[in-house]
């Protein structure tokens, strides 16, 4: 067995040891967040960044507490989404959101089709929850047939051995959703290149606000234009000829909250929507899940024998590895107090949601993963509230149903030689490869 260290040696940074250390943005910071996390927790739960606010002359605050993160997230009035806020300052200032570039494809939808609270949950209701919602579970079979070909890829490799992210986590959830939206796998090179420059800025971006250079934004733009003529082509072709999808739904309904038809271009940002949060989280999961498994003695044992504990694992571990570790998402619209410390009205909140899912003062022994856990969906990994992750039960679905097809097809996985364990840059917590070596079900 090739056991797993630390990557501390192998990041530009140094792991913190006191306040004055910590750094949760620059490059390598992803190897010491979880050490991190503790001292904010203890010493700045509430952590000014001066000057990093969304209006000049304002700053941000990195929260870190449970209690703190949920009380934002489900008040919109009080802490307004900072998509919503921007398209009304773009408005203000009469900016015609058409001439906004292709990568803003989602906030020109939203000034359309959800562009307050009302509007958000009429969309999820209507547009999105019949396919990734609680309608997802119309999937399960889809997921299964996926998850046991990319199976059947490796299963019988003589060495024993898979790269697991490159051979499951990740095309899984792409399969998925291409199928889901109507688009057919061979065109999934093609997504997996659009998909990568949509999440450029979580990924590259700079600071808290996942800032890119223009250089960055420019090659982004370009890539992306790409990506709308691809789903403009599809949306008229569904339209045309609608099939069993997402995309020819959405240009066959009447949205009621409107009493109109999508535009185009409105379908465009919806799918935008659907493929940025449909293919990151479910693949970091799953890999984080793989690694759980290869290190806490037992669990995969107990699952395999107790299939009802799938889920319960599932939760535990997005809890404790949280595929997004945190955005800067929300406004303060008054004059607030966090933990004691005053925070001014205008500033942006950093919602670091994988530390408040490790909150001593939320979680008992939040270290641990227990299957037994009351309550363990109260974990902050998508998000709460008014704009909860859209695609939650898919995601959800997804893992249990992966997890259900590894354990019927292996008995066992642990580390094999070639691992480094170091993560991508950004805000997602991203192993780069996963190198398994698992025993084949007898």
């Amino acid at each position: 067995m090739s056991d797993k260290t630390p990557n501390h040696e192998l990041s530009p940074l140094k792991c913190p040891v006191n306040l004055d250390d910590v750094d949760l943005f620059s490059p390598g910071a992803q190897e010491h967040w979880y050490e991190a996390y503790d001292i904010l927790h203890e010493q700045a739960p509430v952590h000014r960044i001066p000057g990093e606010g969304f209006m000049p002359g304002t700053d941000g605050y990195i929260l870190t507490k449970h209690e703190d993160i949920e009380r934002v997230v489900k008040n919109w009035d009080r802490f307004p989404p900072i998509m919503s806020v921007g398209i009304e300052e773009l408005e203000k200032q009469d900016v015609p959101l058409e001439e906004l570039d292709y990568n803003n494809a989602v906030p020109k939808t939203v000034s359309t089709l959800r562009p307050n609270q009302q509007l958000w949950r009429a969309h999820r209701q209507e547009l999105t929850d019949p396919w990734v919602g609680p309608g997802a579970g119309r999937h399960e079979e889809m997921v299964r047939n996926f998850a046991n070909q990319l199976i059947d890829n490796w299963i019988d490799n003589e060495n024993g051995e898979v790269e697991f992210i490159g051979e499951f986590a990740r095309p899984l959830p792409q399969m998925v959703m291409s199928t889901i939206l109507g688009f057919p796998l061979e065109d999934l090179k093609k997504l997996e290149e659009w998909g990568n420059a949509q999440v450029m800025p979580f990924v590259y971006g700079k600071g808290h606000r996942n800032m890119l250079s223009r250089a960055q934004a420019k090659e982004q733009a370009e890539v992306l234009a790409g990506f709308t003529d691809y789903v403009r082509d599809k949306v008229t072709e569904k339209r045309a000829n609608p099939q069993n999808d997402m995309v020819s739904d959405l240009t066959q309904i009447t949205y009621k909250a409107l009493d109109r038809k999508l535009t185009d271009d409105e379908i465009v940002g919806v799918v935008y929507g659907m493929v940025i949060g449909g293919l990151e989280t479910t693949q970091y999961a799953l890999e984080e899940e793989a690694q759980l498994l290869c290190e806490r003695e037992g669990v995969f044992e107990q699952l395999k024998h107790d299939r009802s504990l799938v889920r319960a694992f599932t939760e535990e571990s997005m809890r404790l590895r949280s595929p997004t570790q945190g955005l800067s998402t929300r406004l303060t619209n008054q004059d607030e107090v966090f933990q004691g410390v005053k925070v001014p009205k205008g500033s942006l909140l950093h919602l670091r949601w994988a530390a408040a899912n490790i909150d001593a003062d939320e979680w008992d022994c939040p270290m641990d993963l227990k299957l037994d856990r009351k309550a363990s969906t109260r974990h902050l990994t998508f998000s709460a509230g008014p704009r909860v992750c859209p695609g939650a039960s898919l995601s959800r679905l997804e893992q249990v149903t992966a997890w259900n097809c590894l354990l019927d097809r292996i008995d066992g996985i642990e580390y094999a030689d070639g691992n480094q364990f170091l993560h991508q840059p950004g805000i997602m917590l991203g192993t780069v490869e996963l190198h398994l070596k698992f025993t084949k079900a007898g």
